[in-house]
């Protein structure tokens, strides 16, 4: 399957394909955008679009990341 399928006019998603609902931050890992924004991508006005896909980049912040996992927790000098 190619991805023309989901090719269309206007500004086309952020999507990136790696789809994980952050749980603290709500925002998608791959694209940054929240539940709402990728169910209501489709009927978002161009203009609307914009504005989110502007959003985006400030997002990352938002995403909390753990480093080391469990070896770097139990290493953890507090």
């Amino acid at each position: 399957m190619t991805d023309e399928v989901w090719r269309r006019s206007g500004i086309e998603s952020p999507c990136v394909k790696i789809c994980m609902i952050h749980p603290e931050a709500g925002l998608c890992a791959g694209c940054l955008r929240t539940r709402d924004e990728i169910a209501m991508w489709s009927r978002y006005s161009d203009a609307e679009r914009a504005e989110i896909m502007e959003a985006l980049p400030e997002r990352r912040a938002r995403l909390v990341r753990r480093r080391g996992g469990r070896q770097g927790r139990l290493h953890r000098k507090d």
